[in-house]
């Protein structure tokens, strides 16, 4: 008997470029053909690689009756031909192949650009799998994680994860897994340091977290050792940005009630609590200031300085001076 998933979607469209989301979408689509025919075979091919010939022999029925899924990969990068080739097999699936289209939103060429909208209109199913950036997104996402491993996790537990970690979601997504197994299933944010006891100390977070409360020897005493233990320097520049949005946009609305404030701004409220904490050693002068800081060492850190440890240290210095010089 085959799996209604199977039929219902011989067309599947991956759009974005996070990586391990999209693994997962593949993962999951390839699983649902397994389910019905455990012979089905997956075959991933970039499409910068293939002729339209090629990818005719890919997706033609075959012979013997024999599954597969197809992945046609970085269709971002997709030529006219190839293009046109994909969209013509789309609108007649042959039996027994799945086609996985493989797509990061964006496009060299018109056709490739178009492709993603084409495909939604002859009713494929869509995965979304874009780069997850806000803050409340990955707090969602961790939460989603804690969840799939049959978990529960709080508030204050998502918020220690991610010190911990950082934003990469491959590590956080398996240190949530894991936190699920040790607990029984019930994280909080005492578990999450005893299982990481240690490394909390040296993430971007607490850097941030004595940056922007004007303590310059622990700043950069915590700046020190994530150096040396490799920490990314994206991921400590991206830490100290995240601070001064959310001191930012918690001061523009005052002293109100933490768990008023929380709805509106879209973060829990032990968040707010500790911003409009860290917000009293800083002015909307000194802010919009800090906002430059850390937006240009954003662009230092991803290539632009000569020396990204350098460009870290003056930019937790520039932050500290600016709390001690609130006007």
């Amino acid at each position: 008997m085959s799996s209604p998933s199977v039929v219902r979607d011989p067309l599947h469209l991956i759009l974005g470029d996070e990586e391990l989301l999209v693994e997962r979408a593949l993962h999951e689509t390839v699983g649902a053909a397994r389910a019905a025919d455990p012979e089905t075979e997956l075959r991933r091919i970039k499409v910068s690689e293939l002729t339209p010939p090629e990818l005719d022999e890919l997706l033609s029925p075959s012979l013997f009756a024999e599954s597969r899924v197809v992945a046609l990969e970085a269709a971002q990068d997709a030529g006219k031909e190839i293009a046109e080739a994909v969209l013509s097999h789309a609108r007649q699936p042959a039996e027994g192949v799945v086609l996985v289209v493989v797509h990061n939103g964006g496009g060299r060429g018109k056709n490739a650009k178009e492709l993603p909208g084409a495909l939604r209109k002859l009713d494929a199913r869509v995965t979304e799998c874009q780069k997850i950036t806000k803050p409340a997104q990955r707090e969602a996402f961790v939460k989603d994680e804690v969840r799939r491993a049959g978990g529960r996790i709080d508030a204050a537990g998502v918020s220690a994860l991610i010190e911990t970690v950082g934003f990469d979601l491959r590590e956080l997504s398996s240190s949530a897994s894991q936190l699920v197994a040790d607990t029984g299933g019930k994280v909080d944010e005492n578990a999450v340091r005893r299982y990481h006891r240690g490394r909390a100390e040296v993430t971007g977070f607490v850097v941030a977290e004595k940056a922007v409360t004007g303590d310059r020897a622990g700043a950069l005493e915590a700046l020190r050792w994530a150096l040396q233990l490799g920490v990314a320097h994206v991921l400590i520049a991206d830490a100290l940005a995240d601070s001064v949005r959310t001191i930012g946009r918690v001061a523009a609305y005052g002293r109100g009630d933490p768990f008023r404030l929380a709805g509106e701004l879209g973060m829990p409220a032990w968040k707010v609590k500790k911003a409009q904490a860290q917000s009293r050693g800083w002015s909307s002068t000194t802010v919009a200031d800090a906002l430059q800081v850390v937006a240009a060492l954003n662009g230092e850190v991803k290539g632009m300085a000569a020396d990204a440890d350098y460009a870290l240290e003056r930019a937790v210095r520039r932050l500290v001076d600016l709390h001690s010089t609130r006007t």
